[in-house]
């Protein structure tokens, strides 16, 4: 009995020591983890350049890095040019669209003739929009000024890798071992770059779309609203339904208007269905293999620690844990726990 009451005694320890370290070191860790996600997207875009046959014969592993990092990160450099540029738009403008409700609310009184003005700006009041837009501004903000710190990871993720393969033998010295630890590793790091690549495509199809439709309808900062729909993209479900309602709503606060945000409503909110029930489940078969129950836990823990960035990367951190669990025999019973159906994807 006692060596069980010390290991659950040190596991319960070890759990606490963990999550005080993911709250007082988040500038630290949340770099990273981008970093770490980027890493993933540039190995998978070198994987692709490799199928070019006159890239892979003349083009060395190091070249292929660098180009594949320029045209990634050059995309990224461009996305927050525009962004800063959107939000720096939408700052201004938002004291102006706020003084719309009160035309809003007034055009709601003559069409149900009923007086619901008191009621309405009371939850205008607790419903502070502007307020809600300002701290999603403050986090994005705070995102691109660590920019920097996320490329400085990279570059030392990238340089490490070249040396991965030889601290791996010499952990496992004999052959056999070395190549079974190389295959495992190797298995963990396709399901991970599997995922990360098609949720990010998804993410951009679902970005793209919504950028086409608010472009049409004359949305301000359509560019803004669909990076937002692109990032809660990553977050199943809650994330859909956040970024429909959140350019919806500023619809009606700019045209005062309620065609344009049912609009949105219908058009976006249908891209979002399309995408998440077919597009996406044909693409990442059961990669997504998590319960709705866990996803939830998994939002509300991240965000409790890491606040909006931490929702964004909740279900992402929560698969590759999965991932990495369901390769090894030993936490195979926690996958089983964390996933829909119980059913472990063997490769």
């Amino acid at each position: 009995m006692k060596p069980d009451y010390t290991k659950r005694l040190f596991f319960l320890f070890t759990g606490m020591i963990t999550i005080i370290a993911l709250i007082y070191l988040q500038s630290i860790l949340i770099p990273f983890v981008f970093a770490f996600i980027l890493w993933f997207l540039i190995r998978e875009v070198k994987t692709y350049l490799k199928k070019i046959k006159f890239v892979r014969e003349k083009f060395p592993s190091w070249l292929l890095s660098s180009i594949a990092s320029i045209l990634l990160l050059s995309a990224l450099s461009l996305t927050i040019k525009l962004l800063t540029d959107n939000i720096q738009s939408l700052s201004s403008s938002l004291p102006v669209y706020q003084n719309t409700i009160s035309t809003i609310t007034e055009k709601i009184n003559a069409a149900f003739e009923i007086d619901l003005f008191a009621w309405l700006k009371d939850f205008s009041g607790e419903f502070d929009f502007a307020g809600i837009l300002s701290r999603l501004f403050a986090t994005l903000t705070s995102l691109f000024g660590n920019a920097f710190t996320v490329i400085l990871y990279l570059i030392f993720l990238i340089l490490e890798e070249s040396g991965f393969s030889k601290k791996i033998k010499a952990i496992y010295p004999h052959p056999d071992e070395y190549q079974n630890a190389l295959h495992l590793i190797r298995k963990v790091e396709k399901s991970i770059g599997d995922y990360i690549t098609l949720k990010t495509l998804v993410s951009v199809l679902t970005g793209f779309l919504s950028y086409i439709v608010l472009l049409i309808i004359g949305l301000d900062a359509p560019i803004f609203w669909a990076f937002l729909i692109f990032l809660l993209n990553y977050i199943p479900t809650i994330g859909s339904l956040i970024a429909t309602i959140f350019p919806a709503t500023f619809a009606l606060l700019q045209f005062a208007e309620f065609t344009p945000a049912v609009l949105i409503l219908l058009i976006v909110g249908s891209i979002q269905l399309i995408i998440g029930n077919i597009v996406e489940p044909k693409l990442m078969g059961n990669t997504l293999n998590i319960s709705s129950l866990v996803v939830l836990l998994a939002l509300s823990f991240w965000g409790a620690i890491w606040g909006v960035t931490g929702m964004i990367l909740s279900v992402p951190v929560t698969v590759i844990i999965v991932i990495i669990c369901s390769e090894f025999e030993s936490t195979r019973s926690v996958a089983i726990m964390l996933s829909e159906n119980g059913e472990i994807k063997k490769k």
